[in-house]
């Protein structure tokens, strides 16, 4: 079994003003630079004949590269329960389209349809008992991120290991996007 996912990684220059903002929350773990990504498709453990499957369909996506920026910060869960802090991107139908995409190479490859509703982010920490109100502090001094815009012209396919501080990422297989 192989844990996968979809995804493109961010030029340098957007992560070096991400990496600026990974402090201010006590215990969070924040994702090392070469972990950040937008993830357009998780498709969790699979064999590795159904990984092959997915990666013929993921190779079939046609599609024209794109210009994005991150904008703005939130949290996942409420509370008590928040688990992780992170980036958004702009409302862009170019990116909304390459995830439909993605999600039906998934469908066409054997797997289950994804219930959850996209939301293109970046993940900059995971939480465990975080101080709430160094939370909402961490996401009042943030909420304004708006990056320069870059062009995303490949993705990925990703697998994801279990490390010790949070999992590794590694590029299986790289699609161009013209």
């Amino acid at each position: 079994m192989i844990r996968l996912f979809a995804a493109f990684t961010l030029p340098e220059s957007i992560t070096a003003d991400l990496s600026r903002r990974q402090k201010g929350i006590l215990g969070a773990r924040w994702r090392p630079l070469e972990s950040l990504h937008v993830t357009l498709r998780f498709f969790g453990p699979l064999p590795e004949n159904k990984a092959d499957d997915l990666d013929s369909e993921l190779s079939a996506i046609a599609g024209r590269s794109f210009d994005l920026a991150l904008k703005g910060v939130g949290v996942f869960g409420e509370g008590a329960d928040v688990h992780a802090v992170w980036a958004g991107t702009a409302p862009c139908e170019p990116l909304t389209r390459l995830a439909r995409r993605c999600e039906r190479a998934a469908r066409r490859s054997g797997l289950k349809p994804e219930r959850r509703a996209y939301r293109p982010h970046v993940t900059l920490a995971y939480l465990r008992n975080a101080a709430s109100d160094e939370v909402g502090t961490w996401i009042g001094q943030n909420n304004l991120l708006k990056s320069p815009s870059f062009t995303v012209s490949r993705f990925g396919l990703y697998s994801s290991w279990p490390g010790e501080d949070g999992a590794v990422y590694r590029l299986e297989r790289a699609y161009s996007l013209s």
